[in-house]
């Protein structure tokens, strides 16, 4: 293993800011506000940005312990696409009326991107699977509970046994234990992913419950589970746009509500009877 394979290119930036010189320190100033321009830019480009010379580039970058520039830049890349917000903000800023049009045309584009690689019959097959499941599990961590705490919130209206996962003060052990072949577990995974979602996944595979993901598009896709629907999430900004992901969860939340048939709106009927008795809910302004 290589130095530049020991942790992360901001980790080794921070560790030797103390012994930089002032130029060098000028750059890594300038490369922990914006480190994603290393994978945009030449030495030549980001030793102007930065206000140096290219030689404190190539010092800076040998400092860090890699063998040359382009070496860094590769690990910057690898280190963006994974994901951290910082590796993705830039140093230029647009018109903000121009920008606001762009990021309408970047979330359209992803939902459509997202939808052109889902049928119907995936989403009708996934949804009479929550309809017919003993149970159903909803399993999200980071940005994925955000969204699975969403499903489960629609699901519920027509699902009576609908558990978000992790459920607080509870190991996630105490629950995926529980899960069995009569059980439908739906798993949103979205960058940046933590290590232990992959664990998470097989235990609920092994269970032998009917598995979907839901997943970013840079998950590459899974042929060991029976559905996996992967949504765009390009943006032009620092965050990624989840814009497909929450619409995926939405059509597949109205295609339950829709295939449940009587028993759903028998329990529709129910939950708005139990609404007006307890008055929980404000009528019409």
């Amino acid at each position: 293993m290589t130095k530049s394979d020991e942790g992360s290119f901001l980790s080794r930036v921070r560790s030797r800011l103390a012994d930089l010189h002032p130029a060098e320190r000028r750059l890594a100033d300038f490369v922990l506000d914006f480190p994603g321009e290393l994978a945009s830019y030449s030495a030549s480009e980001l030793a102007h940005l930065a206000n140096v010379s290219n030689a404190t580039v190539s010092r800076f970058v040998r400092r860090l312990g890699y063998a040359n520039y382009e070496e860094a830049r590769r690990r910057v890349r690898v280190e963006k696409d994974d994901g951290a917000v910082l590796f993705l903000g830039s140093v230029g800023e647009s018109d903000p009326d121009r920008f606001l049009a762009d990021h309408l045309e970047q979330a359209r584009l992803n939902v459509q991107r997202t939808f052109a690689q889902i049928s119907m019959a995936e989403i009708d097959g996934l949804a009479d699977a929550v309809l017919e499941a003993r149970r159903v599990f909803l399993i999200g961590m980071r940005a994925g509970h955000v969204f699975a705490g969403y499903l489960r919130r629609q699901l519920s209206q027509i699902v009576a046994d609908v558990t978000l996962l992790p459920m607080a003060g509870e190991t996630l052990a105490e629950s995926l234990a529980s899960i069995g072949p009569k059980d439908c577990v739906v798993i949103v995974s979205l960058r940046r992913r933590p290590a232990l979602i992959e664990a998470v996944t097989a235990a609920a595979i092994a269970s032998g419950a009917r598995i979907a993901l839901v997943t970013d598009e840079a998950a590459e896709r899974r042929a060991d589970v029976a559905w996996h629907l992967r949504c765009h999430t390009g943006s032009l900004g620092p965050l990624f746009d989840h814009g497909a992901v929450l619409s995926t969860c939405h059509l597949l939340a109205t295609r339950v509500i829709t295939r449940s048939g009587r028993a759903g709106r028998s329990r529709l009927t129910a939950v708005e009877q139990m609404l007006e008795t307890l008055g929980e809910l404000r009528g019409p302004d």
